[in-house]
């Protein structure tokens, strides 16, 4: 896997997709997350995983969107989501099954404002389960 500390720098999640080739590779970093907790399947649904206030690789998400749209096979992906403490430390790791992007925001522009870009990754899932750090 790539350097994430040098591809999403000062981001406390690293967002890692599987690809239809079988590769991980990280797709964004966020600051925030919601819903990743290890939820018993057989009791609750798992609902929605969402990644906010980040940057993602937008032609890693275009294809997978993309993908989505046509209703692919390949659309439900693998999702890896590792929590990184200071110095770069992976703390926790979460494994989504079957995950496909829901919903996503864009970046807000304007000519006027010196702002950081911030988006926003909803993610449906059949399971999270706790792993190890990667």
């Amino acid at each position: 896997m790539s350097n994430p500390a040098a591809l999403f720098p000062g981001h406390a999640f690293i967002l890692y997709v599987k690809n239809s080739g079988g590769a991980v590779k990280p797709l964004g970093g966020f600051s925030d997350s919601v819903g990743l907790l290890n939820k018993l399947q057989s009791f609750h649904n798992v609902g929605n995983v969402t990644m906010k206030r980040g940057i993602v690789n937008s032609g890693g998400l275009s294809e997978w969107i993309s993908a989505v749209g046509a209703k692919a096979v390949t659309a439900r992906r693998e999702v890896i989501v590792t929590q990184r403490g200071v110095g770069n430390i992976p703390l926790k790791s979460w494994k989504l099954t079957n995950a496909v992007p829901r919903k996503y925001v864009g970046p807000s522009l304007g000519g006027n404002s010196n702002d950081v870009a911030l988006e926003e990754l909803v993610l449906s899932t059949e399971r999270i389960e706790l792993i190890p750090p990667h």
